[in-house]
């Protein structure tokens, strides 16, 4: 194994040595060197365009599909399941509405958002790698730290978020062949945190994938295996509906007095529900905080915003299509006694090993959802760490391991070692607290209003300079403010769910 430094060698540019320590060219190998007029970057030299981007960056290879498979695995994660739930709570006028409504703000935002991947003019304009460096370029100053802090917060608990949700779909399988076995005589109860550490011991590989334009196979997959349990779920809700030959379900949703197996649905708890319902839906779109991190993975021409439009465009349909089939057969099929998961809820016993495959195929979505979420954050500590230490070989050098199919794989040590620790801490929360996903409710609650709206929003405003008191802006404005309230009403319900909780915790101890 030959060490190889991250930092690029110095080199002579007219006749001045320069070094290249700067972060902007960390993970990059020796570039050409920059017009002194970024907007002559374009007459580069043949054979400099044919390897490099106008950014001296390696040529990017990503497409409208890699783009789609990117959004697909980050919006349709296993929540899918539990949008029966959540219509359920809000009834047949306003839960297939809500949804709608949500589609509509989240493609209209992700639009502003993509047009701000680079400063200044669209095409030739100076890129911006991450999502915080749009916020950088675009508005600075205090924001961008309030940025930084939100939007790793939030990735940091969807991770345990979704070592939870895998452990739950692991237990479903080993629960469904029980209850098969026992002809549902035996409860079949079970610990998670198993399941848990041997989710945290693949994602520990899988982790070791260097960077976003790495996992382009691994989004691709895991795109499919969310179809394929989508439409396990849509199959056995339409099953049902038609087995019963009835549409189940009211106008308003669940009624005060309705006992479910957490109890008699009181006034309070109707709200309480209503609240979690909305916020449910109005997160289970949200991947804005990975757009700009996806959107520098497509190469151009065409333009990176053109492509990145038509694959959130195709994707939030998809999505939507897929949302409002689950949701609705799975209301139609069970009503007000609809269970939070179709698959994991056991709202289905039969046929079990069709849902041995949909909870697999949730399994195998989760873990490239993880990386698709985790990857801005790994690279984020890894770039900081890389500028802080330039000359540490821990930080920087790469190591070449040969593989068995061709070509070398680059270890690094640090890469290594604070992945590793990433994934560990985040499995031993979520064995901690196993309920954790109503504390990422409110964490995304908290998320989705300055990441999914409001950023984009201003960052649009001043790239584009839109001026105060016009109609534009008085649209952009009302749209900010609806979905405040609106974040301000799922994170009182989440808060609500967690208090709830907490009178039966016990750390270590969940089982199911």
């Amino acid at each position: 194994m030959l060490p190889r430094s991250r930092t690029t060698p110095s080199r002579t540019h007219h006749g001045v040595v320069e070094e290249r320590h700067d972060i902007k060219h960390y993970l990059q190998v020796e570039v050409q060197p920059k017009a002194q007029n970024e907007s002559k970057a374009t007459n580069s030299p043949p054979d400099y365009s044919k390897c490099f981007d106008d950014d001296g960056r390696l040529k990017r290879t990503g497409t409208f599909w890699t783009a789609t498979s990117h959004i697909i695995t980050a919006v349709i994660g296993s929540g899918v399941l539990s949008l029966a739930w959540a219509i359920a709570q809000l009834g047949w006028v306003a839960g297939p509405t809500v949804l709608v409504l949500f589609a509509f703000v989240n493609l209209y935002t992700s639009n502003l958002l993509a047009e701000c991947y680079r400063s200044g003019d669209l095409v030739t304009g100076q890129r911006n790698y991450t999502y915080m460096e749009a916020v950088k370029a675009h508005l600075g100053g205090w924001k961008v730290k309030l940025c930084g802090w939100i939007q790793y917060l939030n990735l940091f608990g969807v991770a345990i978020g979704y070592t939870i949700a895998a452990s739950v779909s692991m237990m479903a399988i080993k629960r469904s062949n029980c209850f098969h076995k026992s002809g549902g005589k035996d409860p079949c109860h079970m610990s998670s945190n198993g399941y848990m550490i041997s989710f945290g011991i693949a994602e520990v590989i899988f982790s070791q994938i260097p960077n976003f334009s790495h996992i382009g196979w691994l989004s691709i997959v895991a795109a499919i295996m969310s179809f394929t349990y989508s439409s396990v779920g849509l199959g056995l809700g339409i099953g049902k509906v038609a087995e019963h030959e009835r549409f189940d379900g009211s106008l308003l949703g669940i009624s005060i007095g309705t006992v479910t197996h957490a109890g008699t649905v009181t006034g309070m708890q109707k709200i309480w529900r209503t609240l979690q319902a909305l916020g449910a839906i109005a997160f289970a779109y949200s991947y804005s905080v990975i757009l700009i991190e996806i959107q520098d993975t497509v190469k151009s021409p065409p333009a990176e915003y053109t492509t990145m439009k038509k694959a959130t465009l195709f994707s939030i349909t998809v999505t939507t299509v897929f949302y409002l089939l689950c949701g609705c057969f799975g209301y139609a099929a069970f009503g007000d006694l609809s269970p939070g998961n179709l698959l994991t809820g056991f709202g289905f016993y039969n046929p079990y090993w069709l849902l041995d495959i949909a909870n697999l195929a949730i399994v195998i979505h989760l873990v490239g959802a993880y990386q698709v979420f985790c990857q801005p954050l790994f690279a984020f500590v890894e770039k900081w760490c890389a500028q802080k230490r330039p000359n540490c070989n821990f930080v920087t050098a790469e190591y070449e391991i040969p593989t068995p199919f061709g070509g070398a794989y680059e270890l690094n040590l640090f890469r290594l070692v604070w992945r590793t620790i990433f994934v560990a801490i985040t499995t031993l929360i979520a064995m901690l607290m196993p309920f954790f996903n109503d504390v990422v409710g409110f964490l995304g609650a908290m998320g989705f209003w300055p990441l999914t709206v409001y950023f984009p929003i201003e960052m649009y405003i001043s790239h584009k300079k839109v001026g105060r008191g016009t109609s534009r802006w008085f649209a952009l404005q009302i749209i900010r403010v609806a979905c405040f309230f609106v974040t301000v009403a799922a994170a009182v319900g989440s808060i609500a769910g967690v208090v709830l909780d907490l009178k039966t915790y016990k750390p270590f101890k969940t089982s199911y």
